[in-house]
This record gives C-alpha cells, sequence and structure tokens, in this order.
C-alpha cells in the first residue's frame, strides 16, 4: 500500500511537496523524506503529531524519548510504522521541526494506493522554497507580536466604538441604598 502526503505551510504560501511512501515505511523514514524534500537537517529534534480534523494534536510520536512523564506512552519514529497509525485519507498530521518556535508543516494523506508497494519514499511535486528550518527568535517573536497586534486591531474594529456602552456616568443606574443592604445582610 503506498499514502500520498500533503505538506503545506503557514508561513509560505506558495509552498507544497507531496510525498509517495510506502505504508510499511516508519515515521522516520517519513521525517528523512521531508526533510530531504525541504532541505533540514535530519539530525535536530522533530515530532509528527496525529491532529484531529480541527488540527488539533492528540499523539505525539517523536525521533527521541526525551523522559517523558511516565504514564504517557511514547512513540518512536524509528519504532512506528505508518499503517499503524494511518489508515484513512485525509489523516493530518504536523511535523513539528523547530521546537523553539513551535513551527510546523502542516501534512495531510491525501490518498492510499492498495495493490502496490513502494521501496523508497519519493518526491513528486514540489512547489516553492520551504519555510526557513531555523529562524531568529527574537525575530519571530516581534513577527509574531506584530501578528497579534493586527488581529487585535482588526477585531477591536469589527466590534466598534458603542461595543463597551456609552461614555456617559448615569448616577441612576447605582443603587447605594441596595448595595448597603445586601452588603450588611451578607455580613451577617
Amino acid at each position: 500500500m503506498i499514502f500520498t502526503f500533503r505538506i503545506v505551510s503557514d508561513e509560505v504560501d506558495n509552498f507544497k511537496r507531496e510525498i509517495k511512501i510506502d505504508a510499511d515505511a516508519t515515521f522516520l523514514d517519513l521525517k528523512n523524506a521531508i526533510c530531504d524534500a525541504v532541505g533540514y537537517d535530519k539530525n535536530e529534534m522533530c515530532s509528527f503529531f496525529l491532529c484531529d480534523d480541527r488540527w488539533e494534536k492528540e499523539k505525539e510520536i517523536t525521533l527521541e524519548d526525551m523522559g517523558s512523564d511516565s504514564s504517557q506512552e511514547v512513540y518512536l519514529m524509528d519504532d512506528s510504522v505508518l499503517a499503524d497509525f494511518i489508515d484513512d485519507e485525509g489523516q493530518r498530521l504536523m511535523f513539528t521541526f523547530d521546537y523553539l518556535t513551535d513551527r510546523s508543516l502542516f501534512i495531510e494523506m491525501k490518498e492510499l494506493k492498495t495493490g502496490q508497494n513502494l521501496l523508497d519514499p519519493v518526491c513528486t511535486l514540489s512547489l516553492g522554497k520551504a519555510p526557513a528550518q531555523h529562524v531568529d527568535f527574537e525575530e519571530f517573536e516581534a513577527k509574531t507580536d506584530a501578528k497579534a497586534a493586527a488581529a487585535a486591531a482588526a477585531a477591536a474594529e469589527d466590534l466598534g466604538e458603542d461595543f463597551y456602552g456609552s461614555d456617559e456616568y448615569n448616577s441612576d443606574e447605582f443603587d447605594l441604598e441596595g448595595f448597603d443592604e445586601l452588603s450588611m445582610d451578607d455580613n451577617l
């Protein structure tokens, strides 16, 4: 059985890769194929995350056991066969390649071909330049802060100036007498 994975990035609009790989290959084989397709160093720490249909992380498959909580099962890439974790077209995964800034590639299993095998993974589509494997942390943080500020400004603009109510104070809206009675009852 052959899986075809489509890989995209939220950092680079015109970036896309497709990789065909045998279902009996390991996640380590997939990681190496991705690194070859995008030009990343294969020795960097990274993980795959199986995701739900909203891209929420569910299960991690990591390169090395980093001594995680013993109550959690640890799945290692070189021991984890793709077909044991992926069985449906549309399965979503994240490939986190930069832990410091939590940057990831987004992967979706687009096609499953039965009755065929593939000796080595192959990149069948390569569009655009991949995001850099490493970024300057301060530069990344500044970009992230700028995006957050722009999103907050857009959200505030959508709410309109009347969202928080009137700027005028009306003393009739505050019933001091009822407040005093309530406060006295609370002390009893």
